[in-house]
């Protein structure tokens, strides 16, 4: 069956913070302009995962009044609190002592799925054609070699011709044409890596890096609760060479977003960042406020932190990266969603303008040159140095950082560089093996406990999208030499090693394998970033597949 095909001014993909912005100010500035969202989850927001604290200034350039319009970003920010923990104890940081990018007077702490949902709302109303349930598979490029728009992954069909599920036959993906395509798939995205890599996009650049944050959510009771409170903690259970944070927030409805971001340029194979998160919990200043409580809810994504300097080249023919498919987080101040919005609408004033004089296939220059003119270079730059500083230890990164933030306010005459994750594990032989406690059920769980709760779902049936380039590395290789340790980064217990099982005398002994659980991922291209070959390949699901995060 061919495929059917579809054209617009303007495609988009990947709902969330910075696609919508781009197709909600592409219609405030056209209102005729034909543009069309797609996005791999289910709905809009349901595989959107964040801490979340926002600051609201992208978003009241984009919709001034988002506050009479109902936009959900209830609790404002009462109280800040910086920690630094032991294994028992802690000492807080005085708020004065903190620099200006740790200060959250004016953010909010927010759902970043909710607002995703409300934005589309927004979009929808000014006629976005959104088509959530759509993973685009592949870049469709013209005789020129310009980016001409995507193509989505083929669908199940079911006997009562609906959509999602395997059923008797295949639907053939829908091809999307547009003028300009805008990539906004979020943190490592698919088509983003083909497109850094058919158009060098990253010459000159230092490699991306990023950290894994997993979070829990939580309905504790009303006395523990303490509406607009974010806090934030270093050190245990992380040691002191591991890049990495707790954080801790309190928002509306006696709800408590509590998680982990650990940077993945860690050392150990042997570290799991799941079981870092479990322990996290059982310190004692964040037991007493989970204690009594309901874990409502469990998640992890991948988050890029490289800062400006980690940025590829933003335009290509026919198109541009937004959000955190270029990597615009601000990893000074645990924030991207403001980022995102942000570089969606400079994108689609971009976009907006060329369509308007005519143009098709470009390269989009005037979305760099307002970039780079914008408040949000001026802030990633303020924060270059950020994530390559604390990557060198705790205390000789908290020394730079202070120096860099409260002596010369981010303008410091030097930017530190970056270096891919993927190269800093160490032999498991040289590594020490660390034993974690098994978990009480109370404030620490399994992975597949966890799982349950993201509610993911693959069908069983369909081409694995976890691909090894060659599977004889991960035995021979990642086993040999890190002793597996996709079996420990990965925090939904998709990766496993079957060891050789007993067998008849007069039998030669099964070599071990690897079990690729496909069923159980969420989502978070950790595999994808910290495979010490590179030999993991995440691919796009069928779409709608994947986890269906209601709050997170």
């Amino acid at each position: 069956m061919s495929r059917e095909a579809m054209e617009f001014d303007v495609v988009i993909v990947g709902g969330g913070p910075a696609g919508l912005a781009a197709a909600i100010r592409l219609k405030q500035l056209n209102a005729a302009l034909s543009v069309c969202l797609i996005e791999k989850g289910a709905e809009i927001g349901t595989h959107i995962l964040s801490g979340a604290v926002m600051d609201p200034r992208a978003l009241s350039e984009l919709i001034p009044d988002w506050q009479a319009r109902g936009a959900p970003l209830h609790t404002a920010v009462r109280r800040d609190r910086f920690s630094f923990l032991t294994a028992h104890g802690f000492i807080d940081v005085p708020t004065f002592l903190l620099p200006a990018c740790l200060h959250n007077h004016g953010n909010h702490i927010i759902s970043l799925g909710a607002l995703c949902r409300w934005l589309g709302n927004e979009a929808e109303a000014l006629g976005v054609e959104i088509f959530p349930g759509f993973a685009g598979s592949e870049i469709l490029y013209d005789n020129q070699g310009a980016v001409r728009g995507v193509a989505t992954g083929d669908m199940g069909v079911t006997r009562d011709g609906t959509h999602g599920n395997h059923g008797s036959a295949y639907q053939p993906g829908i091809e999307l044409l547009a003028r300009y395509t805008l990539f906004a798939e979020g943190c490592r995205g698919h088509l983003g890596k083909q497109l850094e890599a058919r158009f060098d996009l990253r010459a000159g650049r230092d490699p991306q890096t990023y950290g894994l944050g997993i979070k829990e959510l939580w309905e504790v009771e009303p006395d523990r609760h303490e509406p607009g409170l974010v806090m934030h903690t270093i050190g245990w259970p992380l040691t002191r060479d591991t890049y990495g944070g707790g954080f801790v927030y309190h928002f509306e409805n006696n709800r408590v977003a509590v998680g982990l971001v650990v940077g993945l340029g860690y050392r150990n194979p042997y570290l799991s960042p799941f079981e870092e998160m479990q322990r996290l919990k059982t310190h004692p200043q964040i037991a007493a406020m989970l204690r009594g409580g309901k874990r409502l809810s469990y998640g992890a994504r991948a988050l890029t932190a490289g800062g400006l300097q980690s940025l590829p080249k933003l335009v290509f023919p026919g198109g541009a990266l937004l959000g955190d498919d270029a990597g615009m987080l601000v990893a000074s101040r645990i924030k991207g969603s403001h980022a995102a919005l942000k570089s969606g609408m400079l994108a689609a004033e971009a976009a907006a303008s060329a369509l308007a004089a005519g143009r098709r296939g470009d390269t989009l220059e005037g979305y760099e040159t307002d970039f780079a003119a914008s408040w949000l270079h001026e802030e990633l730059h303020r924060a270059r140095n950020f994530k390559p500083g604390m990557a060198r230890g705790l205390l000789q990164g908290a020394l730079l950082f202070g120096i860099d933030q409260h002596l010369l306010r981010g303008k410091a005459p030097w930017t530190l560089h970056n270096s891919a994750d993927h190269l800093s594990l160490q032999p498991a032989a040289v590594s020490p093996p660390i034993t974690y406690p098994k978990p009480d059920g109370v404030l620490s769980f399994d992975r597949l406990s966890s799982v349950f709760l993201s509610n993911t779902n693959h069908e069983e049936d369909q081409p694995c999208h976890l691909r090894l380039r060659d599977p004889a590395v991960a035995i021979g290789t990642n086993l040999a030499l890190y002793d597996a340790p996709e079996q420990r980064y990965c925090p939904a217990g998709v990766y496993e090693i079957v060891d050789a099982e007993s067998t008849p005398m007069s039998l030669p002994m099964s070599p071990p394998t690897l079990q690729i659980n496909a069923q159980n991922c969420i989502h978070c291209k950790t595999c994808d970033i910290k495979d010490p070959t590179q030999n993991i390949n995440w691919v796009p699901p069928q779409g709608g597949e994947g986890p269906l995060y209601a709050e997170m």
